[in-house]
Parts: C-alpha cells; structure tokens; sequence
C-alpha cells in the first residue's frame, strides 16, 4: 500500500476527498444563512431588532488576546474571535480610543490597547501583533472613525485610569484656571509625531534656512568683492589719474583710444621685428656654411711623409 502522504496529486481517491469537503463547507454555509434568516425573522416579530454581521476576512491578523494566539478578525460593529475560547468580542460602539504599544523600529511585533468609554472599567488588550499589520489596522480605525495613537513602552493603564476617570476636564484644552494650556484628551499618549515636534522642525528649518541664506549672501559678497579687487589690481589706473589731473569724460576717452593705438603700434612693431630677426639668422648661418665651404675648397693638398 501506497503512504497516503506520498499519494500524487491525480490520485482518485485524494481528489474525492477535496471534493467531499467543498460539498460540506457549502452544505455548512447555506445552513447557518438559514438560521440567520429564521432568527432576525423571530426577532422582528417579537419587536426586537437583530442582525448579523460578517466579519472581513482581508483585514483578519494574529494576536493573542487571553493566553494563545488567535485568528482575529474586524467586522463592522466589533473586533472578535470566535474560533478558540474563552471567545473574544470587543463592541466598537465602546471603544473610546487605540493605543499601540511597543512600536520601535527593532520590535517584530506590538500590542494594542481598547480603551473602554466606561473610565472605571480596564481597557481591552491583544499582544503580539506582527508589524506587518499595523497599517491595514489604522486604516481600518481611521474608516471606523476612531482615534488612536502608539508609543515604544507599556504602560501601567490602572493608574492611568485612575488619572483619567477623576479628571472633569479631561476633553478641554485648559486647567481649571480655563487660561493655562493643556493636551486635551488621549493626546499625551502620543510619543510620536506632535504638533509640538512639527512647529520645532519648522522653526529649526526656518533658522537653517535664514542662516544658510545669510551665508550664501555673504560668500557672494565677499567673492564679488575678491573679484572686483582682482579687477582693480590687474587694470591700469589710469582714469584715476585723469581725473585728479581734472580731465572730462571726452577727454578721457580720447586719451584712452590713443594709448589702444600705441599699445597695437608697438605690437604689430614687436611682430615685424621678430621675422626680421628669423630672416637675418637664416642669413647669418647660409653665410657661414658658404664660407666654410670656400675655406675647404681653397685650403692647398697635404704632402704624404714617407
């Protein structure tokens, strides 16, 4: 006999068993439609008024509510899991605000606080969220309209309920004195990204910016007066010279088109003279090499000695 483990994918036998258990979960589906259907009927028919919610099985992650990870899945009224018990079901209608713990860039994973409307009872706990799913669970509160905020520690919530539940003013902006400021609400659990925090980087980017545009005006400056000094001690000073001998701008003009033409006077001069030079050179070597050439030719043959 075959191992059923070892058994291939086109064994008869293994595609009747999958066929067998779509069949069931179909049977099991359109019985608990059924029922459903049969108990809003009887509700509204003694005035009450029952519906029953699905749950979204997309938005669903692990969590550990109790003492095991669980399969937990949002719906549109509740945050529950009905798969293990003790079963864990959590009325959104009672969720005052979210709190996520445990959120640093090293931790795997992270844990969430419901706090309840009633001050007096403690908040709601599921720990050992992965990391992977706290986007889609913020975005499904923000689509339930409920506020929430996260921080890197745990929290001691009995004395932070404490706290809360005997402040009367604990939604206002102000002390009691209604002029002393205050974080209103659940905004001191924020640790990340206060308004605060904002107004200080604009601020510290406002100085930077000032100081970095006060820089880059300065080095401008000072190279426009490098250069501008560069200019004046390379250029002649000539004009200063007319005008403390009291010259007009005409006259000014005039004495400067003179010297251009002297200046290229005496330049196309120093060109001509340096063919000259070449062409005398030429002659002076073609001299020397016919004269040496006369000296050979005209110098008596040398007797042999014997």
């Amino acid at each position: 006999a075959v191992d059923a483990g070892r058994r291939s994918m086109y064994d008869p036998d293994e595609m009747d068993d999958e066929q067998r258990e779509r069949q069931l979960r179909k049977r099991l589906n359109e019985a608990f439609k059924d029922f459903c259907r049969k108990v809003e009927s009887v509700a509204r028919k003694n005035g009450y008024s029952l519906e029953f919610d699905i749950p979204y099985r997309d938005l669903g992650f692990m969590g550990n509510p109790h003492k095991e990870m669980v399969a937990i899945q949002p719906t549109l009224n509740c945050l529950c899991n009905l798969t293990e018990t003790p079963f864990f079901v959590v009325d959104l209608s009672n969720v005052d605000h979210v709190h996520f713990e445990r959120i640093t860039f090293m931790s795997k994973a992270f844990d969430m606080v419901l706090i309840n409307k009633d001050f007096t009872k403690q908040p709601w706990r599921v720990d050992m969220i992965p990391n992977q799913d706290k986007d889609s669970i913020q975005e499904w509160l923000t689509d339930m309209e409920i506020s929430y905020t996260e921080g890197p520690m745990n929290l001691n919530w009995k004395q932070i309920m404490s706290t809360v539940a005997g402040d009367d003013r604990f939604y206002m902006d102000t002390e009691e004195d209604e002029v002393t400021p205050k974080e209103a609400g659940w905004e001191f659990l924020r640790m990340f990204g206060r308004d605060d925090d904002g107004e200080e980087q604009s601020e510290e980017e406002s100085v930077y910016s000032e100081n970095s545009g006060e820089e880059e005006s300065s080095e401008e400056e000072s190279e426009e007066d490098n250069f501008d000094s560069e200019d004046d001690e390379s250029d002649y000073d000539g004009d200063e010279d007319l005008e403390e001998q009291g010259m007009d701008w005409d006259d000014m003009e005039r004495e400067a088109a003179a010297d251009d033409r002297r200046k290229k006077r005496e330049g196309d001069g120093e060109g001509d003279a340096r063919p000259n030079k070449r062409k005398q050179q030429q002659r002076g070597s073609s001299q020397r090499g016919s004269s040496q050439r006369r000296s050979s030719q005209q110098r008596p043959p040398q007797r042999r000695r014997r």
